[in-house]
């Protein structure tokens, strides 16, 4: 218990006192042109389970983005020249990790026998490997590590049903919060639009603390 409050506590220090740089692979599909004039937009109505206010929440995240490039949401009386999607997920991939105990002393004494052996060690019953090269065991330590691998994809079509950008950002990190990572998402998946069509590039944008606001990555 002990441990795991240390590596909460830590979690908060990175998310609260320091700057965070999220890196995101990022690639856009675009049959973009210049000849679009009207950008009014609505957003495709999320379907079943999709439809969660955290989706609506980075819908709002994505309006604004969008702003930024002359796009504007069409009012509820207004008819859209263009429609736009999003989806999202993430992914917890757990990873087991083995780390030598630094406090637990070598042994010195007979009563240890072959290259690995379970033992005591003062703070309760785990395993450890007997290493004889070493005349000693070395403890481990055996925890979890957790990799949040997360996907947004953002798509633009006219209402006629033509497609005219598709852009796919991923992002690996050891952050639990996923409200945290998606506002760099976002910007991740806009930098540079419509960007050339079909290269996949590399995102970095920075995320200040208690403010968190956002800088691209020099």
């Amino acid at each position: 218990m002990k441990y795991l409050a240390t590596l909460a506590t830590a979690a908060v220090l990175l998310l609260s006192g320091c700057a965070t740089t999220i890196h995101s692979n990022v690639t856009a599909f675009n049959d973009w042109t210049g000849d679009i004039q009207d950008k009014s937009y609505a957003f495709e109505a999320p379907q079943g389970a999709d439809d969660t206010l955290e989706h609506r929440n980075y819908q709002v995240l994505v309006s604004n983005e969008l702003g930024k490039l002359g796009f504007h949401q069409a009012a509820d009386n207004e008819q859209p020249k263009l429609l736009v999607g999003m989806k999202f997920f993430t992914i917890d991939q757990p990873v087991r990790v083995l780390t030598e105990d630094p406090f637990m002393g070598p042994y010195w004494g007979p009563g240890f026998y072959g290259r690995y052996a379970w033992g005591y060690p003062r703070w309760g019953y785990r395993p450890f490997f007997y290493d004889s090269y070493r005349f000693g065991p070395t403890y481990v330590e055996e925890r979890i590590k957790h990799q949040y691998q997360r996907q947004l994809r953002v798509t633009i079509n006219s209402v006629s049903g033509r497609k005219l950008y598709d852009v796919t950002v991923q992002n690996t990190s050891g952050i639990q919060a996923t409200p945290h990572v998606m506002p760099a998402l976002v910007q991740s998946a806009f930098a540079g639009f419509p960007g050339q069509n079909g290269v996949p590039r590399t995102i970095d944008i920075t995320i200040e603390p208690k403010t968190e606001s956002m800088q691209a990555a020099k």
